[in-house]
């Protein structure tokens, strides 16, 4: 029996990148896309600091398919429901995922599925696939009740709780618990798990200018200094499983004893890379949304007091305005053409969720917050391709049912007994690397539910 071979490691050096981006950009064979194609200093800080206001204006200005140029290189980004669809479904085997922008994750996450292609992906992710079936995520209901209830002892009427904050700590913890059958108060002994995410997240939220950089102090050094912290405590535990032999109903127990249809098991890198990005997936995305969905609650407090209020809906809304995953970095393979434009092979074509769900063609209202869109008579009339907040096709994020049971979870017990209201003069600017989230954190004062 064999480790089933990875791909071929990337260069993370900045340089090579920005070389070999200006490199394919000069071999485009046919002409980008219209837009805004001069090299702008004002527009490379606006896409990395506030980016759904000039995607949007891009839209109206030159339709589904438009260029900008970010920093050295031309991006195209395709926008609405069909590029949607064009991208993740019907023409996906033409986008590589490794050779985009996602590839600048791999300083952190590895080779895990966020960052893999082709075969390698199809038959990792045919491995993992048992994991998240139905009887596992209902399985894993008690440990995602019993972390909330155990972060919700502390609160009473009157306590101010940033709930970015805390919901981050209870989905890592239920991530470690039910994902990996880690013990996070041990883990936490060695290395305090959460903060050590967060610095390594906080790289890819610097400057872009900041984020080049190498050697002692930078951005790039901390991120690499968490990775290793973090890769103690995963390593460790694949060590001591493979030591004792324990096996239980978590996801690396099965990655550690799986194989696939060719007899072919994961090697411990391997494993470590999908850990971390289940981790990574299964905590990061969960807490921004909790977070968005009081934030809008708070705002519109009529609506969970009325008798017809569907939690399912208002989730579905936030993931809506929210999507954590709001942008979707890929590289062309081959030229094509789309909506009568032409796009070269070789080059940067990222779809966003973000600013595809708020299209006001497509989304009547698109910046309010309205559940009902989702309830049935109205979900069947939004159109295949405009909702996208998993991705869509062979690469549907593969813990999008775990997510949505557990995000149900939290925010049920909070509502069962609390509400949240905004603290004063709070206003929400959201950041966008690598998920959204509030770049300030969401302070709320708890009070008791009427």
């Amino acid at each position: 029996m064999s480790a089933l071979a990875g791909p071929p490691p990337v260069d993370p050096s900045p340089l090579r990148r920005l070389t070999e981006d200006l490199r394919l950009e000069r071999a485009a064979k046919v002409p980008f896309p219209p837009g805004d194609t001069r090299v702008s200093l004002k527009r490379t800080r606006r896409m990395l600091r506030d980016p759904l206001p000039m995607l949007l204006n891009g839209y109206e200005r030159f339709g589904p398919v438009f260029t900008l140029r970010v920093f050295h290189g031309n991006v195209v980004f395709m926008l609405g429901p069909a590029a949607n669809h064009y991208m993740l479904v019907s023409h996906a085997q033409n986008f590589s995922w490794r050779d985009g922008h996602m590839g600048d994750l791999i300083p952190f996450l590895g080779d895990g599925l966020l960052t893999i292609d082709g075969e390698f992906h199809r038959r990792s992710r045919h491995i993992m696939l048992p994991a998240f079936h139905r009887e596992r995520i209902v399985a894993a209901h008690a440990v995602m009740e019993a972390e909330t209830e155990s972060a919700l002892e502390g609160w009473r009427p009157g306590t101010k709780v940033d709930l970015y904050e805390w919901t981050r700590e209870v989905a890592l913890r239920i991530a470690m618990r039910a994902l990996f059958g880690l013990d996070p108060d041990r883990a936490r002994g060695q290395v305090d798990a959460a903060h050590e995410f967060e610095a390594a997240l906080g790289f890819y939220s610097r400057d872009y200018f900041l984020q080049v950089l190498r050697g002692p102090g930078t951005p790039y050094r901390r991120l690499i200094t968490a990775r290793g912290r973090l890769d103690r405590i995963v390593f460790a535990e694949i060590e001591r499983r493979r030591r004792t032999g324990e096996d239980g109903e978590d996801v690396l127990s099965l990655l550690i004893g799986a194989t696939d249809e060719d007899g072919d098991r994961l090697s411990d890198q391997h494993i470590r890379d999908e850990v971390m990005t289940l981790l990574f997936a299964g905590h990061d995305t969960t807490t921004s949304t909790v977070a968005f969905l009081f934030y809008e609650l708070a705002r519109r407090p009529d609506l969970v007091e009325d008798a017809g209020f569907d939690l399912s809906l208002a989730l579905d809304e936030t993931l809506r305005l929210y999507p954590p995953a709001w942008i979707g970095p890929r590289r062309s393979i081959e030229a094509f053409e789309f909506n009568g434009v032409s796009v070269p092979g070789g080059v940067p074509v990222e779809y966003c969720s973000w600013a595809s769900h708020r299209l006001p063609d497509v989304w009547e209202d698109p910046e309010a917050f309205k559940p009902d869109r989702f309830a049935p008579g109205n979900r069947e009339k939004i159109p295949k391709g405009a909702y996208v907040p998993f991705g869509g096709g062979s690469r549907t994020c593969i813990g999008m049912r775990f997510g949505q049971a557990e995000i149900a979870i939290i925010a049920g017990r909070i509502l069962e007994r609390f509400r949240l209201d905004l603290q004063p003069g709070y206003q929400l600017r959201v950041r966008q690397m690598p998920t959204i989230g509030p770049r300030d954190g969401m302070p709320m004062t708890v009070r008791t539910a009427a």
